[in-house]
């Protein structure tokens, strides 16, 4: 069994940012093939502007695993970009990071499931 998680806003898209999206859909592929649909909660992540960078970094040094917990049960992460620190937390968890052109949820599954899923490292947003 495989699980893979994407941030979503709609259950459709996924999200631009890890951060900022509303929610994960995570697919869960069984050892026969079939897939099914989990809809899981996340923390949300906001950019505080009026906090100084030394801050804003010991935040989001201690938000991101919070971002993960949600999906501590998956191997994979395919989102549209997500920040460093939040890229260094997924790796740290042992999550496979994949940052596709595609934005659409089952385009990018099924471009996964037949190992055409590219992805980009220029969607990790540099803080």
């Amino acid at each position: 069994m495989k699980k893979i998680a994407f941030p979503t806003d709609d259950g459709e898209t996924i999200s631009r940012h890890l951060g900022e999206a509303q929610f994960y859909v995570v697919a869960i592929l069984d050892d026969a093939g079939n897939v099914t649909f989990e809809k899981r909660e996340k923390p949300h992540h906001h950019h505080n502007q009026e906090m100084r960078s030394g801050e804003q970094e010991e935040d989001h040094t201690q938000r991101g695993p919070a971002l993960f917990t949600p999906i501590l049960d998956c191997q994979i992460l395919i989102s549209g970009g997500m920040g460093q620190h939040a890229y260094e937390h997924a790796v740290a968890q042992e999550l496979q990071v994949i940052l596709p052109a595609q934005m659409n949820i089952t385009e990018a599954l099924d471009a996964y499931r037949a190992g055409m899923l590219v992805s980009d490292m220029r969607r990790v947003h540099k803080h």
